[in-house]
């Protein structure tokens, strides 16, 4: 579902990205593959000096199909950004590659909160954030990054996953998996 972003990916995640309805919602826009390799060169570098985390979203045959980024980490909290192709859309890739990426975050990274900052016109995005059960919006809990993510105009909601919410829906799914294994 995910792995470490790689140069050999650029090509692929390129033709995914300048499609016409998710151009406008990624983080790192470029106008080339060239300027996609660089970027992306970029991105790896930011990763090894700890200023962010990156995958690659992949499908069941490991072909890429979008990515998964937290950026921004200041203070064990960052922002998440994510895209997916557009063939890829409703196609139920969105949510696993979250729960594994927050997986990772949770549990191998230390990192405490998730940020996801969604554009109030982005319907797609508002409406995958609200089926994941461990988000809340978070414009009223965390006044001073909805400010800050709001400075230039008032266009984003502010949602949050914390690991206290996380690991309480991943305790109770596991517990519920273990009651219902005992059934059968």
């Amino acid at each position: 579902m995910l792995k470490k972003r790689d140069l050999h990916d650029c090509p692929a995640l390129y033709d995914l990205l300048v499609h016409p309805s998710v151009f406008p919602y990624v983080r790192h826009k470029a106008n080339s593959t060239d300027e996609y390799y660089f970027v992306t060169r970029k991105l790896l570098e930011a990763e090894d000096r700890g200023e962010l985390v990156s995958r690659t979203i992949v499908d069941e045959w490991n072909q890429p199909i979008g990515t998964i980024n937290l950026f921004d980490i200041y203070e064990n909290k960052g922002f998440l950004a994510t895209w997916l192709g557009k063939e890829f859309h409703g196609k139920g890739y969105n949510q696993p590659a979250k729960e594994a990426f927050f997986e990772e975050l949770f549990f191998e990274l230390g990192i405490e909160v998730i940020f996801m900052k969604i554009r109030s016109s982005n319907i797609r995005s508002q409406k995958a954030a609200s089926k994941l059960p461990y988000a809340i919006l978070a414009n009223d809990d965390y006044p001073d990054v909805y400010e800050w993510v709001n400075r230039n105009e008032n266009t984003f909601d502010l949602y949050a996953v914390t690991k206290e919410n996380y690991l309480f829906h991943y305790d109770q799914t596991t517990l519920a998996n273990e009651e219902e294994a005992q059934e059968a």
